[in-house]
């Protein structure tokens, strides 16, 4: 089975075309194109819908292109195109959505619909080394979501957990912005993170930074990170010396954003008796965060496997999207052309 795959929720154009051995359902990544707009955002400090849009116009159909080229294969031999249907930017989904509504049309191929956190979780079925075993916990974390999600053996996805306001992505590009880093702010801040955390055995006399790990024992599996972004804030505004101070701040930020994250995950993976924890979403690049869940499954649950998808397959891309897509046509969920319908609010 060849499916191509192509995602347009916010600022990356991208395209993949990915084949799948319908026996083992083992994913191969033939191409995975992916045009960046990060570099023309950054001077605004975050994503602009029209601005986005308009580069997904531009972009799409090349990007489209290259990815079958790279893959060597012909429009024909595809068996079907998966799009990105929500949640994200109307405007950018609409870009995506009409493509794929018309190349469905031009090639005679059923479309499929795919969502974009479920697109963030089949990243980890992408050339997998080991089999999954089930029910798994999928903590996915990105700049707009961030969900606990659990999966059964028929691949159903059921949301035990979300975000209540911001995103834990959302929170790093804020405090990021606060502190005059730029964007996107989660790559920054783990580096300045990181460079304290090598420093602070040097420090004496040192005085630790104390921010909140909002909803952490509220017995719920839900997050909140607004509060923290706020404590942040006033904390900055009463040192004189915080522009002084950044990596340290940086750090016990990403601090608190972890714990909360990586606590959750374990104490959802228990209560589910699951056999597999995976991580998901752009987030899940954060080096600090993948040791740490790491350390924590080994040790509350030795004998629970850990996924984490490869750094290429974090951020969004196409890729991703095929791979959802091609689980969807195993069971026949496809839609013609003439059906399918923008969703920025669509849900698992």
């Amino acid at each position: 089975m060849y499916i191509l795959g192509v995602e347009t929720s916010c600022d990356e154009t991208a395209a993949a075309v990915i084949k799948m051995d319908e026996k083992t359902k083992r994913l191969f990544v033939l191409s995975n194109v992916v045009a960046s707009q990060i570099d023309i955002h950054k001077k605004y400090g975050g994503v602009i819908p029209e601005v986005a849009a308009r580069e997904h116009v531009i972009s799409i159909i090349p990007v489209i292109d290259q990815a079958i080229k790279e893959a060597k294969i012909t429009s024909k031999k595809l068996n079907y195109i998966a799009v990105t249907k929500g949640p994200g930017l109307i405007t950018s989904l609409m870009s995506g959505m009409e493509t794929v509504r018309s190349l469905s049309y031009a090639w005679k191929k059923p479309a499929i619909e795919v969502n974009h956190i479920a697109g963030h979780i089949y990243a980890n079925f992408i050339n997998l080394a080991r089999e999954v075993k089930f029910p798994a916990v999928i903590l996915t974390v990105s700049g707009g979501h961030t969900n606990l999600v659990l999966m059964k053996k028929s691949h159903t996805l059921t949301i035990i957990g979300e975000t209540l306001d911001d995103a834990a992505g959302e929170a790093y590009d804020k405090a990021a912005k606060m502190m005059g880093l730029g964007y996107p702010g989660g790559p920054i801040i783990s580096e300045m993170a990181t460079k304290f955390s090598k420093n602070s055995k040097n420090i004496k006399n040192y005085i630790e930074i104390k921010l909140p790990r909002p909803m952490i024992n509220d017995g719920s599996y839900n997050f909140s990170f607004s509060g923290l972004k706020t404590a942040l804030l006033y904390t900055l505004q009463k040192d004189k010396n915080w522009k002084k101070r950044i990596p340290e701040y940086c750090y016990y930020y990403q601090e608190a954003i972890i714990d909360v994250l990586t606590k959750k995950t374990i104490k959802a993976a228990k209560k589910y008796k699951a056999a597999s924890v995976m991580l998901s979403g752009g987030v899940s690049a954060n080096k600090e965060l993948r040791l740490r869940l790491k350390k924590m499954v080994e040790k509350e649950m030795p004998k629970v496997d850990l996924f984490v998808p490869k750094l290429s397959y974090t951020t969004d891309n196409a890729a991703m999207i095929a791979a959802a897509g091609a689980f969807k046509a195993l069971k026949d969920r496809t839609k013609d052309y003439s059906k399918l319908k923008t969703d920025p609010n669509w849900k698992l």
